[in-house]
């Protein structure tokens, strides 16, 4: 038998070491736009719910006699709630898998939302709230480590920005809904509409969201978490992205909670339907977070984040002034800034976490809802001690302080930089 040619060597060479191809999800690959679909939908379904009460905080202070900063713990005492519970939910997440923990953890919460409009008092209600809350807290971190796992690096950034994007018109027409309902037949009515419609956005999760093909279940081992977490908090660059999520929320948190107060006295004067539509401005957030991958490709990341930064607190200086039009214009602004940052800062967590990419989003996730609660609070106090000036100042801090975060990140990158140049030259 005469020998093989070189050229048939070579080929059967090359295709037994031929690269096995990617069979994660991208633009036009099958799965890509379901999945994309469902976590849109479950993303619109948990900003609903996490925020259902925060466009009718004026109306719950008038039923049940609260001041503002009381009646904001409706909203404060659910995302301090997820915040506590995200983390151990996604260790579970490690065990019985991300589709498995989003899809239990949003129909707990609609469960709850159906009950939230019977409370008979504010205690009741705020406690029923942080159940939701913490039911609510096996979604987000799973989800981002789902599409980590299940989404090709290049279009990772995208796929959440989409994710985050669903927030956005979740936080918005949770808000628009309730508003309307609210002023026809009471708050009660629009917390129970919001419950209707997360519904039926969890049923669409549940029928739209493929399987896992990359997911590999771990153990539940106390002590190897313990280190993940460590190494995670040991990482200088997660944690200057786990206080900048924070600190953009904060800013999101102390406005849009007491952005309703405002609005209602004089000398707006606006009535309940017309402060609900009021938050149609999270649509430019929707833009905004979806746009995030192409500003991270044109600006870089710390580019992009300058531009958040810069948008937010024109337009938290801009909201100061009397005239409508200028307080929605500096809602815009605020709006595009915060969604912007937080898709970039998130999408980076997951880009940077090699391993325990479920724990290293929990942590941003906890610092995120964490700087929401504060800012919810700490803007209704600052509210009631110097009015709208006094919950902008709480904004401005802490833009200023994602500011001193991100130029501590560049001066640190520089003296690597230099300091690797240094040692190659020695």
């Amino acid at each position: 038998m005469p020998p093989a040619s070189t050229e048939a060597v070579a080929t059967h060479a090359s295709a037994d070491t031929r690269v096995p191809a990617d069979t994660r999800l991208a633009p036009g690959v099958p799965g890509y736009r379901r999945t994309s679909l469902a976590l849109f939908a479950a993303g619109l379904a948990a900003f609903a719910l996490l925020y259902s009460t925060q466009a009718l905080l004026p109306a719950i202070s008038a039923e049940f006699g609260a001041t503002a900063s009381a009646a904001s713990w409706t909203v404060s005492a659910a995302t301090a709630a997820l915040a506590l519970c995200v983390l151990p939910l996604s260790v579970l997440s490690e065990r019985f898998g991300r589709r498995t923990m989003m899809i239990t953890s949003l129909s707990v919460a609609v469960g709850i939302a159906l009950l939230v409009p019977l409370a008979p008092n504010l205690e009741s209600l705020i406690a029923l709230r942080a159940i939701q809350g913490a039911a609510l807290a096996g979604l987000p971190a799973a989800a981002m480590a789902f599409l980590a796992e299940e989404v090709r690096p290049k279009a990772l950034v995208a796929a959440i920005g989409l994710f985050v994007a669903g927030n956005s018109v979740g936080g918005m027409s949770g808000r628009l809904v309730t508003g309307w309902v609210a002023q026809m037949w009471g708050w009660r009515a629009g917390l129970a509409a919001v419950g209707l419609t997360s519904l039926l956005c969890a049923l669409a999760f549940r029928a739209l969201l493929p399987k896992a093909r990359h997911f590999t279940p771990g153990t539940l081992h106390p002590k190897a978490l313990a280190r993940t977490v460590r190494t995670h908090l040991a990482d200088p660059l997660l944690m200057r992205l786990y206080v900048i999520g924070a600190l953009f929320m904060t800013v999101f948190g102390a406005v849009y909670t007491v952005i309703g107060y405002r609005l209602v006295e004089a000398p707006f004067s606006l009535p309940q339907g017309v402060i609900g539509s009021i938050f149609l401005i999270y649509l430019v957030g929707t833009v905004s977070s979806a746009a995030a991958g192409r500003l991270v490709g044109r600006l870089g990341r710390r580019g992009a984040l300058y531009l958040a930064v810069s948008t937010t607190a024109a337009g938290l200086l801009l909201s100061l002034s009397d005239a409508l039009p200028a307080v929605l214009a500096g809602l815009v602004l605020i709006t595009a800034g915060f969604f912007a940052g937080h898709a970039v800062a998130s999408s980076s967590v997951s880009r940077t976490a090699k391993t325990g990419r479920a724990q290293a989003s929990a942590l941003y996730q906890s610092a995120y809802y964490l700087g929401s609660s504060a800012g919810g609070t700490l803007g209704a106090i600052a509210f009631h001690a110097g009015g709208w000036a006094g919950t902008v100042l709480i904004g401005l801090v802490a833009v200023l302080g994602v500011v001193s975060v991100t130029l501590y990140g560049s001066h640190s990158a520089r003296t690597e930089a230099r300091r690797i140049q240094l040692a190659a030259s020695c």
